[in-house]
């Protein structure tokens, strides 16, 4: 499949519904409460899909793998997040496999993809003749 805009990106799309899980997990008491917590979770959870896109739109592969890497340090942000959310009994052992689970997920593919764009000798649109 021809990506050609960030939408068709996979790791954008699971990010996406990371976002949206979070989103429904943080709306709902005793978390909705916690204010600042709540939403530096949210934050960091819409950083992951943000930088995705910010950096496909940058239209070079330096700029992407930079941007993609802060993508998968927002992700692993979200993953510290669910611990503490656990540990302040905001969301179950249930929820926090699910999100451990995600943010796994899209950590590795997010790799996957780095290590993709460092090998290839496309250097991405902008630099087209």
């Amino acid at each position: 499949m021809k990506v050609e805009r960030f939408e068709d990106l996979e790791i954008w799309q699971d990010s996406r519904e990371l976002c949206q899980l979070i989103y429904k997990i943080t709306s709902v008491k005793p978390f909705c409460d916690d204010y600042k917590f709540r939403d530096q979770i949210r934050a960091a959870g819409g950083s992951i899909m943000d930088n995705i896109a910010e950096g496909f739109g940058r239209g070079g592969n330096r700029e992407f793998v930079n941007f993609l890497s802060i993508a998968k340090g927002s992700n692993d942000e979200v993953r510290s997040q669910s611990y503490r959310a656990l540990d302040f009994h905001y969301i179950t052992t249930e929820v926090l496999a699910e999100l451990l689970e995600r943010t796994d997920k899209i950590s590795r593919k997010i790799s996957n993809f780095i290590g993709y764009l460092n090998s290839t000798t496309f250097k991405g649109y902008k630099f087209k003749n």
